[in-house]
């Protein structure tokens, strides 16, 4: 099935089995992938957006603290099944065994062709800031972030402690810089910002309330892609539900911060208007030098976003062509190194490719909007493994079970139902190309058959 013959990594207890890639991941390695995929670019790019939409300070920062309690809901829900299934894929395997492979490959087929997209958002964001510090013409800075991907596919390709190292070291980083930007505002800030002049938190209109929480979310994604990962991390079923539940703990605490650093410097007519909300609250704080600072400090944190998305989502390929869901040549594991290789080749070329696709915008809600069903099908598994096995050792339970999980399905029900009542033909699209895999999966089915 793939090239060479690899050694069964030796199972943690009888109920894991086997994997073809071998459990090198430690629970700080584990817990940096959480947040370093959830820090990314969205802290600095989406609060312009939620501003717009929401047109209150406090709406603004009260959108922050649903979207924290959604993903919170998600992360605390989706903890117990992947201690329940360690292994690489993430929700691609959680919904395979719920509800069988033709939604998983409709949840694969989705990442193909959206996560790549994400990818290339990311290290756009990166080559923009960076032309702050380093002059670059528009063609430049989409070479920057082609060059981007494929320097850190290579660092994954290479070696998973390799990209770990980078992982640990850049999320530490990031958390510290934004830390240290939201204590300057508020020591340094007059204080003259959107919540000085009142923080009325009455949504301007519902509709903008729901559409400021999809954009919300797109910040807040990344909580769930720790569990590509499973199938290499050490102690999973301790390991996992850590990761998942305190990392995203860690950066709701953090985005909140920032966003409350923002409306305490900047009026909200100021953040509506600028994409880079973070460089001018630091250009009010200490001048063009402070400027220079941000533009430094998104570069580092869409780098270990950037290094975290290559380093988890390919798994989900490998996992589909483990399936005979993709082609067979993507589950190959290298010889030596001991990596999905073309798995990760595959996301290079493919993020690489989608870099000339559209706006930072249009990426984050077509993601966000196909991404709700699948989100809401992989933590309503929980039910559906607490009745089919209810004799499963659970190492870890979801506290607040069932509400917890079903305050999560809820939450991206009237997430859709939103979309689709206020941006109706962007919804439909989304989930239209969703749809499209049905008659691919068949398709795909009927050429293994005549194989």
């Amino acid at each position: 099935m793939t090239l060479g013959t690899p050694t069964p990594t030796p199972a943690l207890d009888a109920d894991l089995g086997t994997e073809r890639l071998p459990r090198r991941l430690g629970p700080w390695s584990t817990a940096a992938v959480t947040v370093g995929i959830m820090i990314g670019s969205g802290v600095f790019r989406v609060p312009a957006a939620v501003a717009a939409q929401t047109g209150s300070a406090g709406v603004m920062l009260l959108v922050w603290v649903v979207g924290a309690l959604v993903a919170l809901c998600g992360a605390l829900s989706l903890a117990e099944v992947a201690a329940l299934f360690p292994r690489a894929g993430g929700m691609y395997v959680y919904l395979r065994e719920a509800y069988g492979p033709l939604t998983a490959f409709l949840f694969g087929w989705l990442y193909l062709i959206i996560i790549p997209a994400g990818a290339g958002a990311i290290a756009l964001v990166f080559a923009e800031y960076l032309s702050r510090l380093v002059p670059l013409t528009p063609g430049q800075v989409r070479l920057v972030a082609a060059a981007l991907i494929v320097l850190l596919a290579a660092a994954q390709y290479r070696s998973l402690r390799f990209g770990a190292a980078i992982q640990n070291v850049s999320t530490a980083a990031k958390v510290l810089a934004i830390v240290a930007l939201t204590v300057a505002a508020f020591a340094l800030g007059s204080g003259g910002g959107a919540w000085a002049v009142g923080g009325s938190i009455h949504p301007v209109t519902w509709g903008g309330f729901g559409l400021g929480l999809v954009t919300v979310l797109w910040a807040y994604n990344g909580w769930q892609d720790v569990t590509c990962l499973s199938g290499e991390v050490r102690d999973p079923r301790r390991a996992l539900p850590r990761a998942l539940v305190g990392g995203t703990l860690v950066v709701a605490v953090v985005y909140l911060l920032a966003n409350a650093a923002y409306l305490h410097v900047l009026p909200l007519s100021s953040m509506a208007s600028s994409p880079l909300v973070a460089a001018d609250v630091a250009v009010r704080l200490v001048g063009p030098v402070g400027a220079a600072l941000v533009a430094a400090l998104v570069c580092i944190s869409t780098f270990g976003a950037l290094n975290a998305v290559l380093m988890a989502i390919p798994r989900v390929f490998w996992a589909m062509a483990d399936d005979g869901l993709f082609f067979r040549f993507v589950a190959a594991v290298h010889p030596r190194y001991r990596t999905p290789h073309m798995a990760i080749t595959a996301m290079a070329v493919l993020s690489v490719a989608y870099l000339a696709l559209q706006t930072f915008e249009q990426l984050i809600e077509a993601f966000i909007l196909a991404s709700l069903p699948f989100w809401a099908l992989s933590v309503a598994s929980v039910f559906v493994f607490r009745r089919r096995r209810p004799e499963a050792p659970r190492v870890y339970r979801t506290p607040g079970y069932p509400v917890v999980p079903l305050l999560f399905v809820a939450a991206m029900v009237m997430l859709v139902a939103n979309s689709l009542a206020a941006h109706p033909e962007a919804t439909v699209t989304s989930l239209g190309a969703v749809l499209a895999g049905v008659p691919l999966y068949y398709a795909w089915r009927r050429r293994r058959r005549g194989a």
